[in-house]
């Protein structure tokens, strides 16, 4: 994959859609969350077409506050999963990403202080329009051992959620595709943030 990698989906749909593009402006991955269902289903394809699915994210119950998130590649192989940390997401989003039962890596919010802020400005009629947009999370990546691996930023705009993930570190392609489907299932648990 050519970084930075560019995530983006629009507010106003009944049922999300991500479409992630390369450096060059490619597609690699066309993302549909599945309308009402009582548990997350969310199938991940290599382009709009839809035409090759890749991955399945299902969710093993109905209410998401520590649900664990499990991948599965169109073959039906085990891909891992993810898990949001349950308490510790009040405060700050934290997941961890799962592989053979054990945590591969964890996924942070950089500056949990700006959820604070956000849930306070937002009160505010105008002012807080205004400072919601500029106050964009960061999400950080990293391996179990502490080092960085990607980070993920959520930049400005009205009409669509847009992040960016930059490469921080090298991953071998299985590491790099779970994190980056992590990265996916965080961003819609997140969604209804800034």
């Amino acid at each position: 994959m050519q970084y930075p990698l560019d995530l983006r989906f629009t507010i106003f749909s009944l049922a999300q859609q991500i479409t992630v593009r390369d450096a060059t402006g490619n597609s690699i991955l066309f993302v549909k969350q599945r309308m009402f269902r009582f548990k997350e289903k969310i199938e991940v394809f290599s382009d709009s077409s839809q035409s090759k699915k890749l991955f399945e994210i299902n969710a093993d119950r109905i209410i998401d506050f520590s649900a664990n998130y499990s991948f599965t590649g169109a073959d039906g192989s085990d891909w891992g999963s993810v898990r949001r940390h349950g308490m510790r997401s009040l405060w700050s989003a934290h997941y961890e990403v799962i592989e053979d039962k054990r945590v591969d890596m964890h996924i942070r919010e950089e500056a949990p202080w700006k959820k604070l802020l956000e849930s306070l400005l937002s009160e505010i009629p105008i002012v807080g329009f205004v400072f919601i947009y500029f106050l964009n999370p960061t999400y950080l990546i990293s391996l179990a051992d502490g080092t960085p691996a990607l980070r993920a930023t959520k930049k400005p705009s009205i009409l669509e959620r847009y992040f960016v993930i930059e490469k921080l570190a090298e991953l071998d392609e299985d590491d790099e595709l779970r994190a980056l489907l992590s990265m996916i299932m965080m961003v819609l648990l997140e969604k209804s943030r800034g």
